[in-house]
């Protein structure tokens, strides 16, 4: 198996949860996606997938599953979300690349890819190797960056913008931050294999002026009035989708959770480095983290 995979954007070493949510003024944001979140997922479950969790702002929002797995490619960002949630045996702490998975298929009835996916230059990969580690029947839900919003619409027309909101192909505004049409979207996830259910458009009062002069709680309430309309037309800056893995595939054997990123054997043992009888890779524990970054 080769080692090489689409560039990946690293938040190694960043204050990104304090700057941008924090102290950042995004406490509207953080509001409507709780809501989302809580009409989309299930009312109960056994093992999700967090993807992209960085320091744990939504992880305290899955407490119907029995327990979850915190990946991140970033180290200190997983090292923020032990602090924020403390030493619970519920969570796990991956370092590792959403291309590579470490796991083997089949091991999760839940995932979640929220402010994530815009740092995809290759999303169907991405969402592939998501596929690949879901149950048949497993919960997916997924944020994305809407590049078909009703600011760049205006932008658009008045001549403000180059690109174009209508064309399906992703939009890369600055180094690995890419907007997604959202029939793109949908595309990506079918071809992957997921079902569509239910979309809701979020954050439809993402502007400065609102944010600085209108309360937080009711700005949020008004945004959950209008989320609905996500399965009608999307032109928010953010669409969240649920969606449902298709019934191909198995469930992984009780035994089977680790696999090896570099050549996709099943690896053996928990709470330990792990080394791969195939090729001799192997892989770190330390300090409640699993580290599977192919950095070599």
């Amino acid at each position: 198996m080769s080692k090489q995979t689409p560039p990946v954007c690293s938040y190694e070493g960043s204050d990104y949860q304090q700057r941008f949510w924090d102290e950042g003024g995004r406490a509207y944001e953080d509001a409507a996606e709780a809501i989302a979140l809580k009409r989309l997922l299930p009312s109960t479950g056994e093992i999700l997938l967090e993807l992209g969790a960085g320091a744990g702002r939504n992880t305290p929002r899955y407490a119907q599953y029995q327990r979850v797995v915190l990946l991140d490619y970033s180290r200190s960002q997983l090292e923020q979300a032990q602090a924020r949630l403390g030493g619970s045996e519920r969570f796990l702490f991956i370092a590792a690349d959403v291309y590579r998975l470490p796991f083997v298929r089949g091991v999760f009835d839940g995932a979640t890819m929220i402010r994530t996916l815009h740092h995809m230059a290759e999303p169907e990969q991405a969402l592939a190797q998501v596929r690949r580690v879901m149950t048949p029947g497993g919960i997916f839900i997924l944020e994305f960056a809407n590049k078909r919003n009703l600011k760049s619409i205006l932008r658009y027309l008045v001549g403000k913008q180059d690109w174009s909101p209508y064309s399906q192909e992703p939009v890369e505004f600055k180094e690995l931050n890419f907007d997604f049409h959202p029939i793109a979207v949908r595309r990506y996830l079918r071809e992957t294999g997921f079902r569509i259910m239910r979309q809701l458009a979020v954050s439809h009062f993402r502007m400065g002026f609102l944010k600085r002069h209108v309360p937080t709680r009711l700005l949020a309430g008004l945004d959950a009035l209008l989320q609905w309309t996500g399965g009608l037309i999307q032109i928010s800056p953010s669409v969240f989708t649920k969606c449902q893995a298709d019934g191909n595939g198995q469930k992984a054997q009780p035994d089977a959770f680790f696999q090896c990123p570099a050549c996709g054997t099943s690896l053996e043992g928990m709470g330990e480095n792990l080394h791969c009888h195939n090729c001799g890779e192997i892989w770190e524990y330390r300090d409640g983290i699993y580290d599977f970054r192919m950095t070599k």
